[in-house]
């Protein structure tokens, strides 16, 4: 279970239910959001399709605590072109 709970403005935490709990601060500025959702979805969305897309490939364990949204492309170069797939 992922659960996005919106902090302040760019700002989000994502609690993770699966093998534990763990708890990540996410940072997503208004450019990525535009760039990774083209405004398709709003910004939980997008990052619970993200975290989708993470657990596809590892554990919750091994997700980063804090990290920008934008990181994940540095670590998974299809995440862009992947990512439709998971917000619909």
């Amino acid at each position: 279970m992922i659960e996005v709970k919106k902090i302040n403005d760019g700002l989000y935490e994502v609690l993770i239910t699966h093998d534990g709990t763990t708890s990540h601060l996410i940072t997503l500025n208004q450019n990525d959001y535009e760039k990774y959702s083209h405004n398709q979805s709003t910004p939980e969305e997008l990052i619970n399709a993200s975290f989708q897309f993470l657990l596809d490939r590892e554990s919750n364990q091994s997700i980063l605590k804090k990290f920008a949204l934008s990181v994940i492309e540095n670590y998974f170069p299809e995440y862009p072109d992947e990512l439709s797939k998971y917000l619909n």
